[in-house]
C-alpha cells in the first residue's frame, strides 16, 4: 500500500507562509480547531510546523506582546520547538506510522521537497481498526 491511499491534498489542508503573522495563525488555528498547521514557503516547500505552544510560548516571552499587536510579528520570528518530520511520497507505510506515532499529521512532499499534503494520524488509526475489527458501527458506544 501506498502513503498516497492517506492523503489529504495540500488544497484541502490549513497552512501558513512564515511571512504569515501570528495573528492570522492564531484565527485560523483557533476557527478550524487545529492545534498546529504546517508552514509552506513561497516556493511550495514545507519548511515547518507552527502550533499553539509556540505562539502560546512567544506570547509570554515578549514583553510587551498581547493579542492586539500579534499582527506584527511574522510566523518566522516565532521559535518552532518541534518541526513534523515529512515522509516522502514514495516512503513506505512503516515510515509513515512511525512518524506519526508523535505527531498529529505527517506532511508529505515530493522529490524536491514541495509540499503535496498531509496525512493525518487519525486517518492512519481509523484505518488499521477497521482492518483488525472490520467497519465500525457508529452508535458504539467506543465511539459516543
Amino acid at each position: 500500500m501506498n502513503v498516497i491511499f492517506f492523503l489529504t491534498p495540500k488544497n484541502e489542508v490549513i497552512y501558513e507562509t512564515p511571512d504569515s503573522t501570528m495573528r492570522q495563525a492564531l484565527e485560523r488555528m483557533e476557527y478550524h480547531r487545529y492545534s498546529a498547521i504546517p508552514l509552506i514557503d513561497g516556493k511550495g516547500k514545507y519548511v515547518g510546523t507552527i502550533t499553539e505552544g509556540d505562539l502560546l510560548w512567544k506570547l509570554k516571552n515578549t514583553p510587551d506582546l498581547n493579542f492586539m499587536n500579534t499582527s506584527k510579528i511574522l510566523l518566522k520570528d516565532v521559535p518552532r520547538h518541534a518541526d513534523n518530520v515529512p515522509v516522502s511520497i514514495d516512503s513506505n507505510i512503516g515510515d509513515l506510522i512511525y512518524s506519526a506515532i508523535n505527531q498529529n499529521f505527517v506532511p508529505v512532499v515530493d522529490d524536491q521537497g514541495i509540499f503535496i499534503g498531509i496525512i493525518k494520524r487519525s486517518d492512519i488509526i481509523n484505518y488499521c481498526y477497521e482492518s483488525l475489527y472490520g467497519k465500525r458501527e457508529e452508535n458504539s458506544v467506543i465511539f459516543k
